[in-house]
């Protein structure tokens, strides 16, 4: 799975609404030296958005905390919320900020957003100052990476997390069997080698994450990345 010690790359990480005993098995069944990475559950950051899951989040980490020194990021990934939801991005960090202001210390954190329109220097500085990753994604609706990066400094801890998920909707038109590459990427993977090479320089672990939608085989992805990796040293 390690490519390098401050870069790794993976097929997917684990949803986490699981018991302890789950979370036992997977970490007696990886090998020495697995990372896993877990969403934070749905009840926290779709459900309940952050308000009133104080006994939600801690029993999720001290679920997690079995992992041991296997435990990797957590993601809060969050949905597309319209303004029934949240009238603005302004309403959104102010209900994020002293969520974020009271995680633990002692994990990783990363915060997924699915609206374009919310990426400003705001949501930026806010991860920044509690040291919480930005997780970058490739997918149909947000911005390729080399947009962000030139309208902002994405990276906002000591950590990168990325997420190679494609267009779900389009793939799944072509096929619902995960066997086979039947969607050519290799110019956007090398986008993001560009990338991974470019956080490494400045000392950021960087975690790359892969998903069947992308190409249509996840394990081919990933190969595909380390060979254009190997070629862009």
């Amino acid at each position: 799975m390690a490519v390098r010690r401050d870069f790794r790359l993976v097929l997917s990480e684990h949803s986490a609404d699981c018991s302890a005993a789950t979370v036992n098995g997977w970490e007696r069944k990886t090998p020495a030296g697995f990372i896993l990475a877990a969403k934070i559950p749905q009840i926290i950051t779709h459900q309940n958005v952050l308000q009133d899951c104080d006994e939600d989040l801690n029993h999720f980490l001290e679920t997690m905390e079995l992992m041991g020194d296997k435990l990797g990021p957590l993601l809060l990934q969050f949905g597309y919320f319209n303004r029934t939801v949240f009238r603005s991005s302004g309403d959104f960090l102010a209900r994020l900020e002293p969520f974020l202001a009271k995680l633990p210390k002692g994990y990783k954190f990363a915060v997924e957003i699915r609206n374009k329109n919310w990426l400003s220097e705001s949501f930026f500085d806010l991860l920044r100052a509690h040291k919480v990753a930005y997780a970058l994604i490739d997918q149909a609706w947000m911005p390729r990476p080399h947009e962000i990066f030139e309208k902002f400094d994405p990276i906002t801890a000591d950590l990168t997390y990325i997420r190679l998920l494609g267009d779900r909707k389009g793939i799944e038109k072509q096929t619902k069997i995960w066997d086979k590459v039947i969607v050519d990427r290799s110019k956007e993977l090398m986008s993001w080698v560009n990338v991974c090479q470019r956080t490494i320089r400045r000392g950021v672990s960087t975690y790359v994450y892969v998903n069947n939608h992308y190409a249509g085989f996840a394990p081919a992805t990933v190969e595909q990345f380390q060979k254009l990796w190997k070629v862009s040293q």
